[in-house]
Formats: C-alpha cells, structure tokens, sequence
C-alpha cells in the first residue's frame, strides 16, 4: 500500500459514517478512530521526507492556489511555541521553503512551498487539526 492510498483511505475513514477502523496487510497495521482525536499506526512508517511535498489545489472557498494539508495532523505556523512564524501574508518564498509544520502520530512533517511564490494568506490555524486536502495557506505565484 503506498502513501497516497494510505491518505485516500484516512480521507474516505474521515467522510464515512464508520467511527473505528483496524486494516492490517503484513508489517503494516492501521488503526483510526474518530471522536478521541487519535490515531495510531504501528509497523514501519515512512520518514519525514515521504511527506515534504505538499498536494497543491484550486479551492472553491478560497481564490486562488492553496497548499494543502498531505495528511491529517496538527497543523503549527511556527518551530515552537512563541517562535516567529514560518512565513507571514506578503512574504516572498522560494520553492521548497518551509511554510508549516503537521505532526501525526508523534511524527513532525514539514509543509513546503510548491514553487517560487507569495504568501496570501494562512487559511488554517495555529496547533489545530487539520484533515487531509485542506487548505493550510493561499497563495500567488510570484
């Protein structure tokens, strides 16, 4: 099973009407549950470069591009609490620069920039949680 059926399946668990889920194959065991804000997974878990690049979308509720969020997790604009944020709306980045950060399962991923570009706006907020697809931060390209 790769990454991107992995996110699929998270996204429909995530839509259903099912409140717990268990899919084991092999080495790899799934587990989700929703209404406790946890999820686990045990076997071998890709690293954090299996997550750097960000799916990039056209949003009806937004105007314009939006990096989105690769997996469901915590979504945090900083290194740490009270550290200077990552971007800010008006700032210039290049591709590739980080622009957030999502934790799951105890994992810290990085959100990048897809291409050299403007920050609009961040469309989500700071150490809330996030679901696969959603839009973290609008831009232009610059």
């Amino acid at each position: 099973m790769d990454k991107q059926e992995i996110f699929d399946l998270i996204s429909r668990f995530e839509t259903g009407t099912a409140t717990r889920m268990k899919l084991t194959m092999g080495d790899f065991s799934l587990e989700l549950e929703k209404g406790t804000g946890t999820a686990a997974a045990a076997g071998p878990a890709p690293g954090p470069e299996a997550y750097a690049a960000s799916p990039v979308a056209e949003s009806s509720e937004t105007e314009g591009p939006c990096i989105t969020a690769p997996l469901v997790g915590t979504f945090y604009i900083a290194s740490e609490s009270g550290a200077e944020p990552f971007v800010r709306p008006g700032q210039t980045v290049k591709k590739g620069q980080t622009v957030g950060l999502l934790e799951a399962m105890k994992m810290l991923s990085e959100v990048q920039a897809p291409c050299d570009c403007v920050i609009e706006e961040i469309l989500a907020q700071d150490g809330v949680l996030v679901s696969f697809g959603e839009p973290l931060v609008r831009y232009r390209k610059g």
